[in-house]
């Protein structure tokens, strides 16, 4: 069996980050908070959410300048301390 060959991110660039969970204002507050800590000056006009069918979930896109492998492992970890954080892509 052969070992694929992944393509390599070359840091830095812009990394968008999908976080999904309860739509609730600590949801946003915590996923902010998050990224305003480990991706600082993140640019905030890159941030999109979208609502589920009945407005009980959402997801949220933000796209952070990634400069390194260590910086988006913290992102998840702190991201999924949050038990209204479901799921993080």
């Amino acid at each position: 069996m052969t070992e694929k060959n992944h393509p390599k991110i070359v840091f830095p660039c812009d990394y968008p980050i999908k976080v999904l969970g309860e739509a609730h204002t600590s949801f946003n507050e915590h996923v902010l908070a998050v990224m305003d800590k480990h991706a600082p000056g993140f640019d905030r006009q890159k941030i999109s959410v979208r609502d589920s069918s009945k407005g009980s979930w959402q997801a949220m896109t933000v796209v952070i300048k990634a400069t390194g492998k260590s910086q988006l492992e913290s992102i998840f970890a702190a991201l999924k301390t949050s038990p209204r954080v479901k799921m993080v892509l």
